[in-house]
């Protein structure tokens, strides 16, 4: 943890210089202000997690929709070139996809340096020493991957399958 975010952190009317000097009141504020901050982590994973079922879905229905647009005679319904408005709008939302993860990410890696700040007023450090710890710092793939770094790729990929198959089925 930075000096910075410490500084930040602590309230200027409190004392943060000698732990002993802080009352039971203050420490019982500061329990529940640490149950608050990580449930409030939490409930950021839990967005991360609609988002990512939001966008899954609406995608699976793009996927839906085009095959049975392509499944049809295009004489009748209408021809390929039409594909140009759907293609550029699934991929301007999955570079929004891309975006929100991101920004959910970065969301709980400040979060989690907040928490890992209150904790080294408590008498444990669960999440910023010890979890931290066993995952192997996040240097270690073997101990842990995070989960955003694999969920950014997702987008991604469907950008990917978007241009390939537009260019497969409007160039041909």
């Amino acid at each position: 943890m930075s000096d910075d975010l410490a500084r930040r952190l602590w309230a200027p009317s409190s004392d943060t210089t000698d732990d002993r000097l802080m009352t039971d009141a203050q420490y019982g504020a500061l329990i529940e202000q640490y149950k608050l901050y990580v449930e409030m982590a939490d409930r950021i994973s839990s967005r991360r997690s609609l988002t990512n079922t939001f966008f899954l879905t609406l995608n699976t229905a793009a996927f839906t929709v085009v095959g049975l647009f392509l499944a049809g005679p295009t004489s009748v319904i209408a021809p390929r070139a039409w594909l140009v408005l759907p293609f550029f709008a699934l991929t301007v939302q999955c570079m929004a996809w891309f975006w929100l993860i991101r920004s959910y990410r970065q969301l709980n890696t400040a979060k989690f340096q907040v928490i890992g700040a209150l904790e080294e007023r408590l008498p444990a450090s669960p999440y910023w020493r010890a979890e931290w710890f066993a995952l192997g710092e996040g240097k270690d793939k073997s101990k842990y991957w995070p989960l955003t770094h694999l969920e950014q790729w997702v987008p991604l990929l469907f950008v990917a399958i978007y241009v390939t198959g537009f260019a497969a089925v409007v160039l041909t």
